[in-house]
């Protein structure tokens, strides 16, 4: 039986609508009254679990999913054992360095070296600023890491923006991007491999519906 490891949150109602393009329905899980965490399809040839996105790549890297949808940034900050299949071309975010609005600093050459930056996302900030040849204290949080720098606890925060709206009510503004992020469709290296479940074609079904125009 295939097993897909879906994420919670936003990346959730377009990867419910993409698998149901190939047969596999799954709405269920878009239902706010279903407490269910794995779901089947109707036909019970396939099943979802419905985890954290930050835990979908654990899923697939330990082989409790053959597939899963998981945001560019997870992967990017884990760098799970992993095969990366296709970029799923939702989900559009971007990584970037933020600080005070009222602050001096223009982009993240501007901080002065040992400034403390706050992030949840700390592999992302540290390679980042290490190719700036800038050496920061990375400063681990993982809740509303825009706290940083209105209390003063960091110069600078490393975060995911979409519309901007959050940075702009706390009165910060981004300085730099690190890269963007989309969902991904990732899969168990040794499944892919061995075609396991007739894996390979449904990849392939969902490519073609990721690329199909809308």
């Amino acid at each position: 039986m295939l097993t897909i490891a879906m994420p919670k949150g936003g990346l959730l109602g377009d990867s419910v609508r993409l698998l149901k393009e190939v047969g596999l329905d799954f709405s269920i899980l878009l239902d706010s009254s279903n407490r269910q965490l794995e779901v089947w399809d109707a036909s019970h040839t396939a099943k979802a679990l419905l985890v954290r996105n930050y835990d979908v790549p654990v899923y697939v890297e330990y082989g409790q999913a053959q597939l899963g949808i998981v945001g560019y940034d997870i992967l990017r900050e884990k760098q799970p054992q992993v095969a990366h299949l296709a970029d799923l071309r939702f989900g559009l975010c971007r990584m970037s360095v933020a600080v005070n609005a009222a602050s001096s600093y223009r982009s993240a050459l501007d901080l002065p070296p040992h400034s403390r930056v706050a992030s949840k996302f700390v592999r992302c900030a540290y390679e980042y600023f290490q190719s700036l040849d800038l050496p920061v204290e990375i400063v681990p949080l993982y809740g509303s890491v825009e706290l940083g720098p209105i209390t003063g606890m960091s110069e600078a925060i490393v975060d995911l923006v979409a519309t901007g709206r959050t940075l702009k009510e706390n009165n910060l503004t981004e300085i730099d991007r690190l890269f963007d992020s989309t969902a991904r469709l990732i899969a168990h290296p040794l499944s892919y491999r061995l075609n396991q479940d007739g894996l390979q074609e449904r990849i392939e079904q969902i490519r073609a519906a990721t690329l199909a125009p809308a």
